[in-house]
């Protein structure tokens, strides 16, 4: 029975990879959560610096004058 599960997944994951989705899910993108883009090095104006993106670009956020 064990064998069948594990036959399984694998059939499933072959199934995502074919379909062009990821085996695994990716993780939070928190620079999409916090409204930010993700650009190569520093971030230039309108934008300021909220963090790092994964790949390890600057996660930029746009400034908004109140």
């Amino acid at each position: 029975m064990r064998i069948l599960y594990h036959l399984l997944v694998v059939l499933f994951l072959m199934l995502q990879g074919v379909a062009g989705q990821p085996f695994l899910p990716s993780p939070r993108q928190p620079c999409e959560e916090q409204n930010g883009r993700c650009f190569p090095g520093i971030c230039r104006r309108p934008y300021y610096w909220v963090g790092t993106c994964y790949n390890g670009y600057s996660c930029c956020r746009r400034y908004i004058e109140a």
